[in-house]
Formats: structure tokens, sequence, C-alpha cells
């Protein structure tokens, strides 16, 4: 017996390769996308980086369920709420006024308060808030700071910071006693490499100089004055460490563990645009004599 053809099991599956029936398609199923990536054609006034914020601080819902990693996806056509809240952090962190003009407002600031914002937006008040930065404290640092009202203002002002004409002295409550009771300390600083949001003493580094004097000592503690005349990041911090008494509160630059850094900007010293040379001081926080 001659086959002349294979027998299949299926008589439909024999019908679609004879051609009587077409197989339907399936779909393409749609493409899925990353939120951050759909709220960046959505909200172009925000970078992404800034909507990766929004999502992770839980300002967004997709289809009313509340979504916190930027990086899940979601198809086109899905609705995206984006509800920034009016609420900021750290309101209650209000820095008092030392002295205001026409030009000018000099603030004693908190403990906690940032000097200003990163990126497009900032969930908590800042500096900025009050006026126009001319100088930054730390975020954990107190004190005098004074900030312009006007962009001719702030240009006056800054350029005495970078003419160093601008005088500022700080107190701060230090581990141990230094060897010496006043001394100048003339160490230049860079960036860390291995940790890029720090400073430490490098000699390719930028100068730095600051000035100090012991004023009072206990068996554990020693206060100190410090006179900077040079402006790096962290200079007073990185500059006390090196000497092997880290600021108290420190826990970037190995300070002992406290309520706070211990770091006060006690008295700045500058010419205002009205021509007159001032000297505005902030007392020390009640926290400084809980030590002694």
């Amino acid at each position: 017996m001659i086959r002349t053809g294979k027998k299949f099991s299926k008589p439909e599956m024999s019908r679609v390769i004879n051609g009587d029936v077409v197989l339907e398609r399936d779909e393409e199923k749609p493409e899925k996308i990353r939120l951050d990536v759909l709220m960046a054609e959505i909200f172009k006034s925000y970078n992404r980086s800034t909507i990766q914020k929004f999502i992770e601080y839980g300002f967004v819902a997709v289809d009313g369920v509340l979504v916190k990693k930027p990086n899940t996806k979601f198809e086109r056509g899905v609705k995206i709420d984006l509800k920034i809240p009016k609420i900021m952090k750290n309101a209650d962190l209000v820095p008092e006024v030392i002295y205001e003009d026409k030009d000018v407002v000099v603030l004693n600031k908190p403990a906690g308060l940032l000097s200003m914002g990163r990126g497009q937006y900032c969930p908590e008040y800042t500096l900025e808030n009050y006026g126009l930065l001319v100088h930054r404290l730390d975020r954990d640092t107190s004190g005098v700071i004074i900030l312009a009202k006007n962009e001719d203002v702030q240009s006056f002002l800054k350029k005495q910071f970078l003419d160093r004409t601008a005088k500022k002295t700080y107190f701060a409550i230090v581990s141990g006693r230094p060897k010496l009771d006043e001394a100048r300390i003339d160490l230049p600083l860079a960036r860390d490499l291995k940790r890029p949001t720090t400073f430490r003493v490098d000699s390719n580094g930028k100068e730095s100089e600051t000035f100090y004097k012991v004023k009072k000592t206990n068996d554990k503690y020693s206060l100190v004055e410090l006179k900077p005349t040079t402006g790096r990041t962290h200079q007073l911090r990185v500059h006390m460490k090196y000497l092997g008494h880290p600021i108290l509160g420190d826990s970037v630059y190995g300070g002992e563990k406290a309520k706070r850094l211990y770091l006060h900007a006690y008295k700045l010293e500058i010419t205002l645009p009205n021509g007159k040379k001032e000297s505005f001081e902030a007392k020390l926080p009640s926290e400084f004599s809980d030590v002694f």
C-alpha cells in the first residue's frame, strides 16, 4: 500500500496547513515603561532626578495606588496623580533675626536647618526661604549668617568673603585638650575621593587656614575659639580631626556621639552696603554650657 500523504490526528490542523483556515495572531502586548520615564514625559517642568524623589517621598499614585519605586513599569494611559505637600519638614526650625534693614537680614541659624536645597525640589525649609545666600553653614552648625535682599547686595557681600575681608569667629567643643593653647593651622584640604561628600587634609588640596585658641577645658573636653581665614567646606571639622581633637557630635569626622554638632558661628564682622562696618553676634546655645 502506497501512502500519498501524512494523516493528521487533528483535522483542523490539516485545514490550516491546506490554507482553508487562518489562525488569529495574538495582539502585541502594550509596552510597559518605567514610572519616572512616563512622568518625565508628562511633568516637563521637573527633571527626572526630581521626579524620582517625588516617587520615593510618596507623592505619586498610579490609578489610585501609591507607588514608591521609580523603576515600577506601567502602560501608557494610566492615571498618574502627583500631590506635593504644602507642609514642609523642619517648619519648627525658625531662625532668630539678629538684624535687618532694606538690604540684608542677619539670622541666628538653628542647628538642623539647611542652608540650601539640592535639585529642583527640597521637602524642607532652608535659609533660601529668608533671603539670597552669601555664605553657608553646615546643616548641623548653628549661628550667625547674613542674607541679601537683592542680587546687587548679594554680589557686594560675597566679594568680601572672597577677598577675606569678612571676619568669622566660631566656638566648638572638642574632645580632649590640644597640646598648644593657641596656634595656627595651615593644612590644605581636598575632597576625599573614597567618600565624595567629605574632605581630608591633602598636600595637593586648596589652601586652608584656621587660628584656634583654647578658652576653657575640663578632664574630657575643651571649648575652642576658631577663626578661619579661608572658607573651605568642612574646614574647621577636618582641621580639628587632623589635630586629634574632633568636634563633639561630629559623626562624619570621628567626633564623640552627642545630641548635636557642637560647632557654632559666634561672630561675623562685615561691611554693609551703607558703608558701615558691623559686628553681629549669636550667643552660645544652652547645650554648650551643659558640657561644662
